[in-house]
């Protein structure tokens, strides 16, 4: 497989984010219905709009792809596969039906199993978060710029890189506001007997990898499984801003995709500042 011109498709890539938040958006106007999948988790017209939009997009880059919301490819299929792209057109379901605002759409791509471009769009907040090889990046008001010029240098050149700048010197711990544990309790209270101050996030959706690339939160531990779909647009833009994301009981190994069953082990994200200091945590 050759490799893919990231510049060939970025653009559209980002265009089918901001057009998948929009669409997102207006079934969030309506009164819409709640369906269920066989995991008892909940599925909208908003995750099935977003996907249309995205896998179209996707199809036209040649590569294949994953998606929470259509049929995938078996493992004896996808084994074979060097680079692809891995999507959550509706990441935080339970967040867009609770109307918290917290939730995004996320498009990964993946090449040997690591994760190396992401775009996050947050809809309700309007910011886009994206990544490539040279970094990554915050923009926000983003559709109305995405819209008038989606060209990636232009859209580099309105954004904020990241990291930012730190706001606190509190140690921030950020976590899921649908997914609390008592694992994530255990390590909370364990972190409090290392540092003086403490502040605890919570946030739904990818926007908890987003505070670890910006810098505005150390650490995000998580417990339990995870699909990959949740989690590698966000591992790409951590990494690019200079952080990790690893298995929580091998600090030195990195999340890895396109496992057998599309899932991750019980992990913890550490920002550009936190990633040498906390790590061994």
């Amino acid at each position: 497989m050759k490799p893919i011109d990231l510049s060939q498709h970025y653009d559209n890539i980002v265009r089918a984010a901001i057009d998948a938040g929009t669409a997102i958006l207006e079934v969030y106007a309506t009164d819409f219905r709640v369906d269920f999948k066989q995991d008892n988790s909940p599925l909208t017209l908003a995750d099935t709009k977003a996907n249309d939009i995205i896998i179209k997009t996707l199809e036209s880059t040649g590569l294949p792809y994953v998606s929470e919301e259509t049929q995938f490819s078996a493992y004896h299929v996808r084994e074979n596969w060097s680079r692809f792209w891995l999507v959550d057109p509706l990441d935080g379901t339970k967040e867009f039906v609770n109307r918290n605002g917290e939730f995004s759409v996320n498009i990964g791509l993946i090449e040997n199993q690591k994760p190396v471009m992401g775009v996050i769009y947050a809809p309700v907040n309007d910011i886009l978060y994206f990544s490539d090889e040279n970094g990554a990046w915050k923009l926000e008001y983003a559709k109305g710029l995405v819209l008038a010029n989606p060209g990636l240098a232009h859209l580099k050149r309105q954004a904020s890189k990241l990291p930012l700048s730190r706001k606190t010197n509190d140690f921030t711990i950020v976590v899921s506001r649908s997914h609390l544990n008592p694992e994530t309790t255990e390590y909370i209270n364990k972190s409090k007997r290392h540092h003086d101050s403490i502040r605890i996030v919570s946030r739904g959706s990818s926007l908890k990898m987003c505070m670890i690339a910006e810098g505005n939160a150390d650490v995000y531990p998580r417990f339990g499984l995870t699909s990959e779909w949740d989690t590698a647009a966000g591992h790409a833009i951590v990494l690019a801003a200079g952080g990790k994301v690893v298995q929580f009981d091998n600090r030195q190994t990195e999340l890895v995709y396109n496992n057998p069953d599309l899932q991750n082990p019980s992990f913890i994200a550490f920002s550009a500042q936190a990633k040498d200091q906390y790590e061994a945590m």
